[in-house]
């Protein structure tokens, strides 16, 4: 099956004070999947995915394993992307984060994928700039539930039908603002077992993006099981969201 991309405009995108995209040059990436909490078995192979996607779609993919590693001046300057897939209290220093969130506010682009609202619980800066934290998952992973892509207009998840049915583990949030964060997906309640032990919450988000300074951030409660790192349409979004984030989406 072929992936469904949206049409892009290739634009400039400011990122930092060294470093720009420059038109025509591929999209740099940095795909942080560094776990000081739960480690999720998917983390190998949603790294190949990632690679490979970015070999057919133009974009460059470093992985990092430990965040640390990516937080310096001269590896910032190299990427027009940062994707988390993390867990926990990542170790970095105050002069680390000064730099993450420097990078986004003048004009990085963030990805957030599943657990990374489920990192730096104590650090309340990054859950401004991701837009909200973990609050459990009533759904594990073999739970099959209802899925809404309700923004038709949004060109990162109109790849997704209109409504859908998914086996996936599938969070709930706290602190999550409407008015700061745009939503475009979110857990269709009419068809997924409101039974559950553990729901907390009346909004179920599943996708939002948001801007953060002049930098633009995207996150997607999915991706905790294989088969959905497997999907065209899944792929298809994360590819969009990379667009979207570097500022080549139209």
């Amino acid at each position: 099956m072929r992936i469904l991309i949206a049409p892009i405009l290739m634009a400039g995108l400011m990122l930092t004070a060294a470093a720009g995209r420059l038109p025509g040059r591929a999209v740099r990436v940095a795909y942080v999947t560094e776990s000081k909490g739960f480690k999720h078995a998917v983390l190998p192979e949603s790294e190949e995915i990632l690679k490979s996607l970015g070999s057919k779609q133009g974009f460059d993919v470093t992985v990092y394993h430990e965040a640390a590693q990516l937080f310096t001046p001269a590896n910032l300057s190299k990427v027009d992307v940062i994707i988390f897939y993390t867990t926990g209290d990542l170790p970095l220093t105050d002069d680390q984060k000064r730099l993450f969130l420097e990078f986004v506010k003048s004009g990085g682009g963030f990805i957030g994928i599943h657990s990374a609202t489920d990192t730096f619980y104590k650090w309340p800066e990054y859950g401004e700039m991701i837009g909200a934290y973990f609050d459990g998952h009533p759904w594990t992973q073999d739970t099959e539930v209802g899925i809404s892509a309700f923004d038709r207009s949004n060109p990162i998840t109109r790849v997704w039908p209109e409504s859908f049915r998914l086996q996936e583990e599938i969070y709930q949030f706290r602190d999550f603002d409407p008015a700061k964060s745009k939503a475009t997906i979110r857990l269709d309640t009419e068809h997924t077992d409101m039974t559950r032990k553990g729901i907390k919450a009346k909004e179920f988000p599943l996708a939002w993006y948001r801007n953060y300074g002049k930098g633009r951030v995207f996150y997607t409660a999915l991706g905790h099981r294989p088969e959905v790192w497997r999907d065209n349409r899944y792929q298809a979004m994360i590819v969009n969201a990379i667009r979207w984030a570097s500022n080549t989406l139209d």
